[in-house]
């Protein structure tokens, strides 16, 4: 029976940030993961990350996934694919079946980063082809290079939802409508406003009750849903779909830490059955300890987090590290991470709907809540969100919640804007600043809620410059229409100018302009040929 020192199950963020926190401290570690690729559900990420620049915020999901496969690879990790853990033991040990055959393992410690599997929901049709997982779509698109379908019906406004439904729009799908039993949108405004701006409409309080088909799906019903979440009669109504998208939930995985004899919980802020970990992840069973979605669903930016203080738990445990540097670690990490569990998106706000203001005393927008929009009375009580009595283009952004994220005050140089030293805080605009028109702010706001407007640049024409991450890029001339954040045709609209970068990291910047009074309504371009395809890497 072969032994290591630390054994980690599941090469996803949390597995690979212990791991490697752990051999770099000196420790003997391997990696086990049952799939082909290590990773985890990064390499299926390609928006950009929330955080701060601790958090790596502004990169790229896959591109975190490199980064980390790299660190793990310099640390000397060594990562076992295809290598399923089959159960955990008395003493540590561990039976994994790869290469057709069951091998045996002891270890020192035990690190549980198994993660977490999406929910499911049954209704009638609901086990014809097309009918799918949200994360399962996700998996067709950028990591198989397939779609889906043509046709999307997404259930669920989650953030796995919303995220899923606009990289089904960038990979050239047509999503119908975002559907939800809540009666406000779950995930982060800012996802759901570039949803709705580029047309695609949000039924809250609503169901998914049939698919239909013959060999597939072909259409799917939806009704209103009373105050127990049932279907109310009537209400049927009937969306012409290829495939249905489910996003209604992750459930953490569990099974080994409750196969090894750790005392579970049932705690649905954290999704499920959960394992009891103490503040630095050691489960009641000492030295094996759980990270990551596994230990409660979080983002991949906190499981990489939970991961490291798992590590330096263990470190300091076995005497790689003394008890100062753990203290150190443990404090810095815990710093760290209690940002990213702040705001009113916070893991102990989970299911609140009493939250009625941001911090800062302004009214949240029930049209967001409700319909996936902002409305036009609503984002000018917010200051940042009106462009200023200057000259010239100015930074509006309609970051609207409190969220973990401050990416833009990090990209402007001139200083014109700022969140402060709270992440989660609204980000604020200096209008005594020159703001340059560089577009950095734009292209390195995760949510895509930044846009420079000059309501009149001369002519009759006001210009407005927006994030823009849609193949191909319009050519400078062409025309089109504006959308309004709803997502309805505004006015005619002409691309002046594209500008692109390597450090936009593929956010393009379209130069837009429309007649002037529009450029503070106007929030998306929409070719006059209508084409819109894939977004590459």
């Amino acid at each position: 029976m072969l032994r290591y020192e630390m054994i980690v199950i599941g090469a996803g963020p949390a597995g690979l940030s212990a791991a490697t926190e752990a051999a770099r401290s000196g420790m003997q570690v391997v990696v086990f993961d049952e799939n082909a690729r290590p990773g985890g559900q990064l390499f299926k990420q390609i928006h950009k990350f929330f955080g701060s620049r601790e958090h790596q915020a502004r990169t790229r999901g896959f591109r975190i996934g490199e980064n980390l496969l790299k660190e793990a690879e310099e640390a000397g990790v060594k990562v076992v694919l295809n290598a399923a853990a089959l159960g955990i033991y008395k003493n540590k040990e561990i039976a994994v079946s790869f290469g057709g055959a069951t091998r045996g393992y002891r270890a020192d410690c035990i690190v549980i980063a198994t993660g977490a599997s999406e929910n499911m929901m049954s209704f009638k049709g609901w086990t014809l082809p097309g009918v799918m997982g949200a994360g399962a779509a996700q998996t067709l698109m950028n990591i198989q290079g397939v779609r889906p379908g043509g046709r999307i019906l997404m259930v669920g406004s989650g953030n796995v939802g919303l995220v899923v439904s606009f990289q089904l729009l960038q990979a050239g799908c047509q999503v119908e409508a975002i559907v939800d039993a809540a009666p406000r949108v779950g995930g982060y405004g800012v996802h759901a406003s570039k949803l709705s701006r580029t047309g695609v409409p949000f039924y809250m309080s609503h169901t998914v009750v049939e698919a239909k088909g013959s060999d597939r799906v072909e259409s799917a019903v939806i009704a209103a849903v009373d105050e127990r979440f049932r279907p109310v009669a009537g209400t049927e109504r009937e969306i012409g779909a290829d495939t249905v998208c489910i996003a209604v939930g992750l459930s953490p995985m569990g099974q080994l830490a409750d196969n090894a004899g750790c005392e579970m919980s049932y705690l649905p802020a954290k999704g499920g059955y959960v394992p009891t970990v103490s503040e630095f992840g050691e489960t009641s069973i000492p030295g094996i300890y759980c990270a990551g979605d596994a230990a409660g669903i979080e983002e991949a930016s906190s499981a990489m987090i939970q991961g490291k203080i798992c590590a330096a738990a263990a470190c300091n445990s076995f005497g790689y590290i003394n008890d100062e540097e753990f203290r150190e670690r443990a404090e810095a990490y815990g710093l760290s991470l209690s940002k990213l569990r702040a705001g009113m998106f916070a893991p102990q706000n989970k299911g609140r709907t009493d939250i009625s203001h941001t911090a800062e005393g302004y009214p949240l927008s029930g049209s967001l809540l409700q319909r996936g929009y902002i409305s036009q009375d609503e984002i000018e009580a917010f200051p940042a969100a009106r462009p200023g009595s200057g000259k010239g283009l100015r930074p509006v952004i309609e970051c609207t919640q409190n969220i973990p994220c401050d990416p833009c005050q990090d990209a402007c140089a001139q200083g014109c804007i700022s969140v402060g030293g709270d992440i989660t805080g609204l980000p604020t605009v200096d209008g005594d600043r020159k703001c340059t028109g560089c577009c950095m702010c734009v292209a390195a706001c995760s949510g895509q809620a930044i846009f420079l407007v000059d309501e009149d640049c001369g002519n009759g024409s006001g210009l407005i410059g927006l994030p823009y991450e849609f193949l191909p890029l319009p050519e400078p001339g062409a025309l089109g229409l504006a959308l309004d954040r709803s997502g309805n045709a505004l006015c005619g609209a002409e691309v002046v100018e594209v500008r692109k970068s390597a450090a936009m990291d593929r956010t393009a910047v379209l130069m837009m302009k429309v007649p002037a009074g529009m450029a503070c309504a106007a929030r998306f371009f929409r070719p006059a040929d209508g084409r819109q395809a894939c977004r590459g890497r």
